[in-house]
């Protein structure tokens, strides 16, 4: 037996915001959830206000979560959470917000639980018992408005968790393009490649099935077709991104990733770059890599490309070379050496870089078993500028 899971209602294009409108009739209470400054100077949070309070819901704000929401951040959104006792959670934003507030709704409703009770994948009770959950993103590419993850940091350790359960998914995904408008050139370029990660790895992970692989490849078709033109700030294709992005979080949610993710989460935590970046710099790495056990799964993907060859490792290749110039396109790096990590820093965490990444969630849905030296190889080699052939 096999499950997919979704949110239960998803409301897309300009202006969906409104649609909240009718959706929340008879709730008492929203508790929305905020990042940085970008959605009260843009007028999107006093718009989410004023349609909650037309609706006839009570509000209150927490502000202020980091780019990598903390474990300490999350513990005081809850307590905010039980002194306000919210009938529905909102989070309009990126996904550091969104994150937090699926992590903030994990404590409102069970106070008794611990950080390291629910680290472990699928180790979240039961929710809803206090309040549904509704998400808004701003940006294009962590798809956390579909998904069953939340990615919380514990800067004692300088690890990144990414917590994982069906219970966090969303119950209500807000769509509205109008919103991710307002994106800087860097970000879009960034999410829009941790978008394309999420849709490739996807594609490949251990679970994988019929009703994940077309939202898969749909996403990177899209991804490939409208991301240039978003990075450029053409509108149509902001809109576009949006849509592809979220098919990427309904595919990962259900089929789970691989070890860029792994290392990504890792990476980002130690060296201070941000997790699209980090995923830009690893994924044709990891595509070579995996390309050992499963050539032909990357091969359809070339395929539903279009990109050129005729054998699978001509078309993995492609796809290969394909990701590269994407890169170049969106003025991204190749290395974490061009992005300012210094020799000695990079020497000195590698070993724990590769050993918590290994211990990764993600890892264990990888295509190809993999071990702490083969990740440290890769990491090197990403490093380094070089191409893995191991």
């Amino acid at each position: 037996m096999a499950r997919f899971t979704l949110p239960r209602d998803l409301y897309y294009g300009k202006g969906a915001m409104e649609e909240l409108r009718q959706a929340l009739q008879g709730y008492k209470k929203g508790f929305i959830v905020v990042g940085g400054h970008s959605m009260q100077k843009n007028g999107f949070l006093k718009k989410l206000e004023d349609i909650l309070q037309e609706a006839g819901l009570a509000t209150q704000v927490f502000e202020g979560v980091e780019p990598d929401p903390s474990v300490e951040t999350v513990m005081r959104g809850a307590q905010a959470m039980r002194d306000f006792a919210p009938d529905v959670i909102l989070s309009i934003g990126g996904g550091s917000p969104m994150d937090a507030a699926k992590a903030m709704w994990v404590f409102y409703e069970h106070p008794e639980k611990t950080f390291d009770d629910i680290k472990d994948p699928f180790t979240i009770p039961r929710l809803r018992q206090k309040a549904i959950f509704v998400a808004i993103p701003s940006t294009s590419g962590t798809a956390s408005e579909v998904t069953a993850f939340s990615v919380i940091t514990d800067y004692k350790t300088l690890v990144k968790y990414p917590l994982a359960d069906f219970n966090i998914t969303p119950d209500i995904a807000i769509l509205d393009e109008d919103i991710p408008l307002t994106m800087p050139k860097t970000l879009t370029a960034h999410t829009g490649m941790d978008a394309l990660t999420h849709a490739t790895e996807a594609y490949v992970a251990g679970l994988h099935s019929d009703f994940s692989d077309p939202l898969a490849l749909k996403a990177i078709q899209m991804i490939f077709d409208y991301l240039p033109a978003s990075y450029d700030g053409d509108a149509a294709a902001r809109g576009k991104m949006h849509v592809a992005q979220c098919l990427a979080g309904m595919a990962f949610s259900n089929a789970l990733l691989g070890i860029a993710h792994s290392l990504a989460h890792k990476v980002g935590a130690q060296y201070e770059i941000p997790h699209g970046c980090c995923n830009a710099i690893l994924l044709p790495n990891v595509v070579r890599y995996n390309a050992n056990a499963c050539a032909a799964r990357y091969a359809d993907i070339a395929r539903a490309l279009n990109l050129p060859g005729t054998t699978d490792e001509e078309l993995v290749a492609a796809y290969v070379a394909a990701v590269e110039e994407l890169n170049r396109r969106l003025d991204i790096a190749p290395t974490f050496r061009e992005h300012g990590v210094s020799e000695e820093k990079f020497e000195s965490t590698l070993d724990f870089v590769a050993t918590q990444a290994f211990g990764d969630p993600c890892t264990g849905s990888n295509p190809r078993q993999t071990s702490p030296e083969d990740l440290k190889k890769i990491l090197r080699c990403c490093y380094e500028g070089k191409k893995v052939d191991f």
